[in-house]
């Protein structure tokens, strides 16, 4: 059994074949799409980014997710009848005769009390980290246990989550897209909360799809 934590992207590419695209439609479409936020949804979200730009810098990793990236979720609210958010639960899948595992800092996926088929996930890092993982390997490695847990080929959205910086990634079959950086503290805040409703938009088309097919 290898841990989530362990994995990098050369690893990925040397067992899995995975490989990076630097343009993907899906990618741009997801991004590229505005909400329009009503007068509260702004206030919250200036108010977030004003408290990221105090202290982005002195806030540990704990704080970060309690402070802005939670209640950032929360207005976005991943919580439905058919879906909802997890955090902090066990992944284990066996990729290519490979037993792979770990806890998964945030992920929206179908079930109740436990996650059973994964659409979305989040994964928080600080930069300083870059040096003993790599977030990027630690991300789609989830992603890729999503799909072998999944067994379909609908694609599979994530998020890296760089202090300030909020990276969009998509993945399907075994090619990855990653965006560009997003920076948190400034007017990118309202792109960042549209990209993240807009994953709603997509895991519902894949339900849809999915129970028309059952």
């Amino acid at each position: 059994m290898r841990a989530f934590e362990t994995w990098t992207i050369d690893d990925l590419q040397i067992e899995f074949n995975i490989q990076r695209n630097l343009e993907s439609k899906l990618l741009t479409n997801w991004t590229s799409i505005e909400k329009k936020v009503d007068e509260f949804q702004t206030k919250v979200l200036i108010m977030l980014s004003q408290k990221l730009l105090l202290y982005v810098n002195t806030w540990n990793e704990d704080e970060l997710k309690m402070q802005f990236i939670g209640p950032l979720l929360i207005l976005v609210d991943f919580n439905t009848d058919k879906y909802k958010a997890f955090s902090q639960r066990t992944l284990t899948a066996k990729i290519k005769n490979i037993e792979v595992s770990g806890k998964v800092d945030f992920m929206v996926a179908s079930g109740l009390q436990k996650p059973r088929t994964p659409f979305f996930f989040l994964h928080e890092y600080k930069p300083s980290r870059r040096a003993v993982n790599d977030p990027d390997g630690q991300l789609l490695i989830e992603m890729l246990a999503a799909k072998t847990i999944n067994n379909s080929n609908n694609p599979l959205y994530g998020a890296l989550v760089e202090g300030r910086f909020w990276y969009f990634v998509v993945l399907i079959q075994n090619e990855y897209t990653i965006s560009r950086a997003y920076d948190a503290t400034g007017n990118d805040i309202f792109e960042i909360y549209s990209i993240l409703c807009k994953v709603k938009d997509y895991i519902d088309k894949i339900i849809t799809k999915t129970e028309a097919i059952l």
